[in-house]
């Protein structure tokens, strides 16, 4: 990147974080802008297997969008457990990387929060992998606890084969 195609996207996301960002509940026609793009917003890493189309037709309710100008900026997509109606589950959130730092993520979460609240949720539960470090300062930063585990790895609780073998988690557990 040149200096000046660094100072003209300094200049972008500064434009961006004045725009109001307005959250909404999630639609099945958001899906397919949110698939399209989710995998340049993860650096090119593989994340459309992990986004089922089911969170934007059955989960409705406690899934949510942020826009700012008519365009879609984040999203996050949860539920009320049926095993455990007392608690909600966090399944994904995925924010545009010009709107990061701008509260985007945040502001999904909060929204979540207080959605789960009102339907009687005392219990938000979710999961990263142990080498996202950045998911894991944000859940700690959003009052999120790791659960713990008889594993620790470099200081951190992490559940061994939580989603298969080789397929270590960090559980988050926030108390509402």
């Amino acid at each position: 990147m040149t200096p000046k195609q660094g100072q003209r996207r300094k200049q972008t996301a500064k434009k961006r974080a004045m725009e109001p960002i307005h959250i909404r509940n999630a639609e099945p026609s958001d899906y397919k802008p949110i698939i399209s793009v989710l995998n340049d917003w993860w650096g090119g890493r593989n994340m459309r297997d992990m986004l089922p189309k089911l969170f934007f037709v059955h989960f409705r309710q406690t899934s949510f969008v942020a826009e700012a100008s008519d365009r879609i900026v984040g999203f996050i997509n949860g539920f009320v457990s049926q095993t455990y109606p007392g608690q909600a589950y966090i399944h994904f959130i995925g924010v545009h990387p010009e709107f990061r730092s701008q509260h985007v993520g945040r502001s999904l979460y909060e929204h979540f929060f207080s959605v789960v609240t009102s339907l009687d949720c005392k219990v938000v539960r979710c999961v990263t992998l142990p080498t996202n470090k950045h998911s894991v300062g944000f859940h700690l930063r959003m009052g999120f606890e790791v659960e713990p585990t008889e594993t620790n790895v470099d200081g951190l609780c992490v559940a061994r084969d939580y989603d298969g073998i080789g397929e270590d988690r960090v559980l988050f557990r926030k108390q509402l």
